[in-house]
């Protein structure tokens, strides 16, 4: 049993998961959460106009981190370990920003290790991973095509065992927002159009690299499909277990999209299942994988809370 650690900042939130990890022969084996937790930082707000990180961004960021180091180092001590195996990478807006050695330094200062900013092909390989351990007892069709809805950009990865083809492309809750939604509460018929048009010009480049139309699953991770799947089944507060592995329709998905994008800021932060930190972008999120499911042809999408965390955790080993 070996204990890490792994922590993964992107453009929305940053994010910690402390595990145990046994493995196991033919690459099976188990994780066993010790600790998840998920703050909403916002690292990447202003990235996509001005190409730098803000001061208030990093500050808010290592304010997170600074707490999860704590962790780490008690969960560490706690299980006598000493210290915990421990890898931090960052994603789209970290890549994108002018000033990244800012936020290396002070990851370094908190962590002691250097942060991978890695790419976005990495970060579909990792995301494949940690999203496709457990689906064998569901016995989905093979291939699968598993997307990572983040807040800078969206991953694209089909394969049955490991990833065949990825791609990253530049559309995320943040990024979409930021362009088309952040003006009107709620926005406008035009500038919905506006982003849904930006997003099905994405959603044509992926398939020039990536044969989304091999894949015969949908597995979707992170914030944006697991609320808008909290939403869809009806949960009075947020509750993994019951979205873990969940299977929304395609017709869920898009009443849901509407009803987001129809309602005021106030009204979407009435749900059990939203984050406050999710409320004005969870609309652009929501749009994104409803137009992936109408542009790409499927009928359900099967949810994961695993993703790019467990690829990470599981690297470690």
């Amino acid at each position: 049993m070996t204990r890490v650690a792994a922590i993964d900042c992107g453009t929305n939130s940053v994010r910690l998961l402390i595990a145990d990890i046994a493995p196991g022969e033919g690459g099976g084996g188990t994780l066993t959460d010790v600790e998840r937790r998920m703050e909403i930082v916002r690292l990447g707000e202003g990235v996509d106009e001005t190409g730098r990180l803000s001061p208030a961004a990093l500050e808010r960021t290592f304010t997170a981190m600074r707490g999860y180091a704590d962790l780490i180092d008690h969960h560490g001590a706690r299980a006598g370990h000493g210290p915990v195996k421990t890898r931090v990478v960052a994603t789209s807006a970290t890549r994108d920003a002018e000033n990244r050695a800012d936020f290396v330094s002070g990851v370094v200062d908190i962590f002691g290790v250097v942060p991978e900013v890695i790419t976005g092909d990495e970060e579909a390989e990792l995301s494949f991973m940690g999203a496709t351990r457990e689906l064998a007892a569901l016995r989905p069709a093979r291939p699968y095509l598993v997307v990572d809805i983040g807040g800078g950009s969206t991953e694209f990865v089909v394969g049955s065992s490991s990833a065949d083809a990825a791609r990253s492309i530049d559309i995320g809750c943040v990024r979409m927002t930021e362009r088309h939604l952040k003006d009107g509460d709620p926005p406008s018929p035009q500038q919905i159009s506006n982003a849904a048009a930006d997003i099905d010009t994405a959603l044509a480049a992926v398939r020039q690299t990536v044969p989304v139309h091999e894949a015969r699953t949908l597995v979707g991770l992170a914030g944006s499909v697991t609320t808008v799947a909290g939403i869809a089944l009806g949960l009075p507060a947020y509750d993994p277990s019951r979205i873990h592995l969940s299977r929304i329709t395609a017709t869920q998905v898009h009443e849901v999209t509407r009803g987001l994008l129809h309602a005021t800021r106030a009204e979407r932060a009435e749900f059990g299942v939203m984050h406050p930190g999710r409320v004005d972008v969870i609309g652009a999120g929501a749009l994104i994988l409803d137009r992936i499911m109408r542009e790409y042809g499927f009928g359900a999408v099967v949810v994961s809370e695993h993703d790019i965390l467990d690829g990470l955790a599981w690297s470690l080993v």
